[in-house]
């Protein structure tokens, strides 16, 4: 089955002036050969230069608004896309992110990849607003559908979904595994799946923290839709979670990002009749 697409999700962790990181991501991404990638948490517009200059003839999308930290959407050239800024993912916080919603066209085939960076917070109120926001997605998968000849959108929602769980203060806790399976099973109402990543964990904040490594950066798709196997999975993760040293993985997560970098290879769709 011929590719569609090859899309890369990163959490970049503050991204703004730092010419040297930079110059790091944005080797790395390239490295991966991207279609679309998407980028959370760009905060200055430092990162203009060095992007354009490791993506030459790519098209750019970057969310606005009061939030300090945006997505950003790389589009490669030749490829046909429409971008969208979605405000109804801040769920009424303006600090919030909006979702980015990018449809491209490959083969006459339309395919709608909608872009999160969802609440972080294990809170009572961080776990809600990102509950609100998973909310938000699932409808709009069912709008889509309704727009295809045979009722079956090519949707996938990605990107740091933060499915932390709740830690609440009186004893009362959510895991994090348990978010995970409940927004899975939400998506499986709409006809949609959870994709499977070559390592369980997405995030670290080194081997000195408090915190364990977490799954937090997740691909969600129309099941009808195929992936290419990247190390066994539908996802590959690349970064800190492909380095067995202690000290090899503190030092990738202090030059990269505590995030490790989402690869998935899509694979062409027949145009409905």
């Amino acid at each position: 089955m011929a590719k569609a697409l090859r899309v890369a999700s990163w959490n970049i962790e503050h991204f703004k002036d730092d010419p040297g990181r930079a110059d790091r991501v944005l080797g790395a991404l390239k490295a991966v050969r991207p279609d679309v990638f998407a980028l959370y948490e760009v905060e200055g517009k430092g990162v203009f230069e060095p992007l354009v200059k490791a993506f030459p003839g790519y098209q750019f999308h970057i969310t606005e608004g009061a939030q300090v930290q945006e997505i950003l959407v790389g589009v490669k050239g030749g490829i046909t896309g429409f971008f969208s800024q979605r405000l109804e993912f801040q769920i009424g916080q303006v600090s919030l992110r909006p979702g980015s919603l990018l449809t491209v066209t490959v083969a006459g085939v339309h395919y709608s990849l909608l872009f999160l960076h969802t609440k972080s917070s294990a809170d009572p109120i961080g776990l809600g607003l990102r509950d609100a926001q998973f909310q938000k997605a699932f409808p709009l998968k069912e709008v889509l559908d309704a727009q295809t000849a045979d009722g079956r959108s090519n949707f996938i929602v990605l990107g740091d979904l933060n499915t932390m769980g709740l830690d609440y203060a009186k004893g009362i806790a959510i895991a994090a595994d348990a978010e995970i399976t409940r927004l899975a099973a939400e998506a499986g109402k709409v006809g949609m799946r959870l994709l499977s990543k070559s390592h369980p964990a997405t995030w670290s904040n080194g081997s000195r923290s408090r915190y364990k490594p977490a799954d937090l950066d997740h691909v969600l798709a129309s099941t009808h839709l195929a992936f290419k196997a990247l190390r066994g999975a539908e996802v590959e993760v690349l970064g800190w979670p492909l380095l067995a040293d202690t000290t090899a993985r503190d030092a990738w997560i202090k030059q990269y990002s505590d995030h490790g970098l989402l690869v998935f290879e899509l694979q062409k769709r027949a145009a409905a009749a």
